[in-house]
Parts: structure tokens; sequence; C-alpha cells
């Protein structure tokens, strides 16, 4: 069932979004050379408890997970696509970096995901980057209301397209207030003006995953959680909660 917010429920999810941003804010600023992804972790997980928020990831087992989520945030390195598991990995010099991480705060979720390099860049890579976070600045600029959700799927989809690269067939962005994954289900390709009607208050985390080969294949590593390309090229995954709203998308995980 999709849940419509009101004016007070959106403003709580905006807290709880600003408590996300500020740690993928700490934890970009803490990646370097030599730094461990568990390391990383632990940096979020001081910015939710100082901020008295609670982690949605953190125990997290749907159907298909062998084991509940370890950490605060997904760390998803080079060629893992997202969900990946904090680790005792050290970062190198040149490595893409996926941060996904969510926040519970009196009652509200917010989620959102980053990807950046550390030390110099690797061919392609801040092209790849840039066309994920393009890409999902398109989907959130289709979500207005009176349109459709493959409105914003159509603009996600398109921009992969258009650059030549892949997504994950599967996998895409969700509904989002009480709980981090509520209906609907965003899909990261889809047709215009087709599926659910996009009315105010109306809350989504749209999600965009590039693949740098182009191609959409991707396996389970051996934790049963991370995702990699089946190609072994990288790939990005950039997020941000939103609102619909009668004056046009309202961004929720912003610092």
């Amino acid at each position: 069932m999709v849940e419509i917010k009101d004016r007070a429920a959106i403003d709580g999810m905006r807290e709880a979004g600003r408590v996300v941003a500020n740690a993928l804010a700490a934890v970009e600023k803490a990646a370097a050379i030599g730094v461990t992804l568990r390391e990383l972790d632990g940096v979020a997980r001081d910015v939710l408890r100082e901020a008295g928020a609670d982690s949605p990831f953190l125990g997290y087992r749907p159907s298909f997970a062998p084991t509940p989520f370890p950490g605060v945030i997904c760390a998803s390195v080079n060629d893992a696509i997202v969900h990946g598991v904090p680790s005792d990995y050290r970062l190198r010099d040149g490595d893409l970096v996926g941060i996904d991480c969510g926040a519970t705060l009196d009652g509200w979720t917010g989620d959102a995901a980053t990807t950046f390099t550390v030390g110099t860049p690797r061919p392609g890579d801040l092209e790849l980057v840039a066309a994920t976070r393009n890409a999902l600045e398109a989907g959130i600029a289709a979500a207005v209301a009176g349109g459709r959700l493959g409105d914003i799927s159509h603009a996600i989809g398109s921009a992969a397209k258009a650059g030549g690269y892949g997504m994950p067939a599967d996998f895409g962005g969700h509904g989002i207030g009480r709980t981090m994954h509520e209906d609907p289900h965003v899909p990261n390709r889809g047709r215009p003006n087709r599926g659910f009607p996009l009315r105010p208050g109306l809350t989504l985390a749209i999600e965009p995953m590039f693949i740098a080969g182009g191609r959409d294949g991707y396996h389970a590593g051996s934790d049963g959680w991370t995702l990699y390309t089946d190609d072994g090229s990288r790939a990005a995954h950039i997020e941000h909660t939103i609102a619909v709203t009668e004056d046009g998308p309202r961004v929720l995980t912003l610092p």
C-alpha cells in the first residue's frame, strides 16, 4: 500500500534525511588511502549516534539475504554495484567507492547514496559518476505532481542509454517513509505516462546505478549481499530521498 504523507511527515523525513546527508559527507571526508571500509562504517555510526538516529540498514534481512546486514552503510568498491558489506578492505589509490546510508529519526526514515573516487581517478570514473548524478537529477526533475512513475523511470533509463551505460535490471528505487522500503517500486527503466500517479505527499528514494561497461549483468558475491558487475567494469550508485509536492520535487536528503 502506498502511503501519502502530510507536511508534518515530510518535515520529519527531512530531518532524518539531514542526518543521512551529514553521515555521507563525513564518510567521504574520512575516505583516504589505507582507511578500511569498516572504519568508514564507524564514522557513519558516530554521526547517527550523535543525532539520536537509528540505522534501518543494521540488522536488515530481506528474503534473499543469508544473514542480517552488519553495518550502517553499504560500501561498494570498483566493480561492486550496491549492497557492499563494510569489511577490513583498505582503500587504495584510484578506488571508486559507493556509499549508501539510511537513518531513522523520530519514526521517519531517509536514504541516500553517493559515489566518489579515492586518490587519483581512473579513466572514465569521473564521467561515470557525473552521468549517474545527471540521471538522478533527471529522475528528480520528472517527479512532479500530475505525472506518472514511469516518467521518472524513463528519465533515468534514457540517460543510461544516451551514455552507453548498463544498469542492473532488477534493482531501482522505492517508496520510503516510516520504513526504508515501502511501495511503490521505482524502476530505473520505463515508459513515460505509465505507472503509479505522482501525487503531492508521495515520498520516494530514487537511485540510478550505472555500469561502465554498458552491460546489465550482475551477480551476488560470496557474502550473499554485495552485487558485482558480470563484466568486471566499474559501477556508480547515487540516490536521494524526495517528496512530490505541489511546488515540485523536494529533496529531503540534503545537508
